[in-house]
C-alpha cells in the first residue's frame, strides 16, 4: 500500500489559535483631560475545522501536510479597537472521514455530508480590555484579561467509504468483474488472489434514472480477524453500507460453509454488520445448467439469493431489481450513516512515515506601553502659546 494513491489513514498534528490579550490602554486626546480606559478586546484564536468534500476520494492530500496550525488572535489596542481574529484552518476531507485521538484512540467526530463542517479544535477566546472593568470606584483599571490558550492534539483521520451496497467475498469470487460490468468502474481483474488491493466504488444505473453506489473491498479469507491475508484493514469501508452483497463462486466446494465463514469474519470485526440486510449472489453460474442450480439452491442460506454470470450477463438485470427491492424494503430508501463508532485500536494502525515533531510557537504578545504604568488619568497637556 506504500506506493498506492489510496490513503485511508493519516496522522496529523493540529493546533488551534490562542486568543489575543485585552488592552490596558487609556484615552489620550487634546481637550479631553480625563479620557479613561479605552483598551480593546483581544481577537479570538482560529479554529481547526473538518469539512466534507465530495470531490475528494482519499486522504492523499494530507499525507505530506502533517501540521495544521490555526492563526493566533491579535492583542487589542486603544480606542476600543479589538484585535484581529486568528485564521481558521479548514481541513477538506472525503465524506465518510472519522477523526480519532492519536494518543488514546478516542472517537472525536465524523463527516458524512458534502459541505458539513465540524469544529475539531476550538480557538481560544480573546481577552477583554480594561474598558470592561471600569466601575465608579475603579475608574482607571490597569488590568485586562489574557487570551485563552490554544488547543493541540494529534489526530488520526480514518476514511470509511460511503456506499449503498458493499461486496463481500473470498478472493477470486468475481467481485471486481461484477463491479466492472454493472458500473463504469475499471477495477483490476486477473486470475490470481488479492487482485484488488484497495476499495473500488461505482454507480449502478437503474430504471427511471435511479441509481445506487456499489463498493468492492479486497477479498476476505478465513482467519482474517487474526491478520491473515489482508486482515480486516478494509472491512470498515462497508460499515456504512445499507446492504451487503455476498459473492460466492459457483465452483466453491461448499457454498453454505463459505457463507458462514464470511459471516463469522464480519462478526469478529463488528457485530453490528450482522444487522445489515444481506443478499447472496452465486457468481460464475454460466458453468451450471438448470439441474445443477436446483440442486445447489436446496442448500443455500435462507436469505435472498440469485445465480448470476458477469461474463454472459446472466441475471444481472434481475440482480439490480433484487438489490433495489432490498434497499427499499423498509419504505423509500434513504441513506443512513448513523453507526456506532468504537474507539480506535491505535496499535493496529500503521503509517508509512512517522512525524512526531511539534512545530514551535513563535507567537509573541505585545506588552503594555510603559506610559500606561503611571498614576492617575491620562491626558495630553494643553499646549500654551
Amino acid at each position: 500500500m506504500a506506493d498506492s494513491n489510496f490513503i485511508d489513514y493519516v496522522k496529523i498534528y493540529c493546533r488551534s489559535g490562542k486568543g489575543g490579550r485585552g488592552s490596558t490602554h487609556f484615552r489620550r486626546e487634546k481637550y479631553i483631560p480625563k479620557g479613561g480606559p479605552d483598551g480593546g478586546d483581544g481577537g479570538d484564536g482560529g479554529h481547526v475545522i473538518l469539512r466534507g468534500n465530495r470531490n475528494l476520494w482519499t486522504l492523499l492530500h494530507l499525507k505530506f501536510q502533517r501540521h495544521i496550525l490555526a492563526g493566533h488572535g491579535e492583542s487589542g489596542s486603544g480606542r476600543l479597537s479589538s484585535g484581529k481574529k486568528g485564521e481558521t484552518k479548514i481541513i477538506d476531507v472525503p465524506c465518510g472521514t472519522v477523526a480519532y485521538d492519536a494518543e488514546t484512540g478516542e472517537y472525536l467526530c465524523d463527516v458524512t455530508e458534502d459541505g458539513q463542517e465540524v469544529i475539531m479544535l476550538r480557538g481560544g477566546k480573546g481577552g477583554r480590555g480594561n474598558n470592561h472593568f471600569k466601575t465608579p470606584t475603579n475608574q482607571a483599571p490597569r488590568y485586562a484579561q489574557p487570551g485563552e490558550p490554544y488547543q493541540e492534539r494529534r489526530v488520526i483521520l480514518e476514511l470509511k467509504v460511503l456506499a449503498d451496497v458493499g461486496l463481500v467475498g473470498f478472493p477470486n469470487a468475481g467481485k471486481s468483474t461484477l463491479l466492472s460490468v454493472m458500473t463504469a468502474a475499471k477495477p483490476k481483474i486477473a486470475n490470481y488472489p488479492f487482485t484488488t488491493l484497495e476499495p473500488k466504488i461505482g454507480i449502478v444505473s437503474y430504471r427511471d434514472y435511479k441509481s445506487f453506489v456499489m463498493a468492492d473491498i479486497p477479498g476476505i479469507i478465513e482467519g482474517a480477524s487474526e491478520g491473515k491475508g489482508l486482515g480486516l484493514r478494509f472491512l470498515r469501508h462497508i460499515e456504512r453500507n445499507s446492504l451487503l452483497l455476498f459473492i460466492i463462486a459457483a465452483d466453491a466446494d461448499d457454498i453454505h460453509q463459505e457463507y458462514r465463514v464470511l459471516l463469522n469474519e464480519l462478526a469478529q470485526f463488528n457485530p453490528e454488520l450482522l444487522d445489515k440486510r444481506r443478499v447472496l449472489a452465486i457468481s460464475k453460474s454460466d458453468m451450471l445448467d438448470e439441474e445443477l442450480m436446483e440442486a445447489l439452491e436446496a442448500d443455500l442460506p435462507e436469505i435472498p439469493h440469485i445465480f448470476i454470470s458477469s461474463i454472459t450477463g446472466y441475471n444481472l438485470v434481475a440482480l439490480k431489481d433484487l438489490l433495489w427491492r432490498e434497499l427499499n424494503a423498509d419504505g423509500e430508501y434513504q441513506k443512513s450513516f448513523n453507526i456506532t463508532h468504537r474507539n480506535l485500536d491505535i496499535k493496529t494502525v500503521e503509517f508509512d512515515e512517522e512525524d512526531d515533531s511539534i512545530p514551535e510557537d513563535d507567537y509573541e504578545e505585545e506588552d503594555w506601553d510603559e506610559e500606561d504604568e503611571v498614576d492617575g488619568f491620562f491626558y495630553e497637556e494643553d499646549e500654551t502659546e
